[in-house]
């Protein structure tokens, strides 16, 4: 058993008599079960180049699917390698198109946009 002094501002200052081993595990089975219901959501991140094939294209999508069922949000991201970044509009297209795909179940968070040599754009379930 402990001397714990609960409230050292009050006149008297308050004490009170602990088990402080029992104290401590108590809070942290407490903390353990307040992480147990918290549900992680993680950013995932599928990279899409853009010549893609429609059966690799399909595999991709389905993935972005499993995710966003799993809670997730997603950013997909097209690619762009050498003379490709002449032609922009050709991710614009690649990414419209995985979002009509998507779009039933999932809304877009942030819009598509440019960074370097990687145009993305991140969605999240409905």
């Amino acid at each position: 058993m402990d001397l714990v002094e609960v409230s050292p501002q009050a006149e008297p200052p308050v004490a009170r008599i602990v088990d402080w081993g029992k104290y401590v595990y108590q809070k942290q089975k407490q903390q353990q079960k307040s992480r147990k219901k918290q549900k992680s959501q993680d950013l995932k991140q599928v990279r899409l180049g853009l010549k893609i094939g429609i059966h690799d294209f399909n595999i991709k999508l389905k993935k972005v699917k499993e995710f966003l069922d799993d809670g997730h949000k997603v950013r997909i991201s097209a690619v762009f390698k050498g003379r490709e970044m002449a032609h922009r509009e050709l991710g614009y297209d690649l990414l419209d198109r995985v979002l009509k795909t998507v779009e039933d179940s999932a809304v877009v968070e942030q819009e598509p946009q440019m960074a370097g040599r990687f145009l993305s754009m991140q969605i999240r379930r409905k």
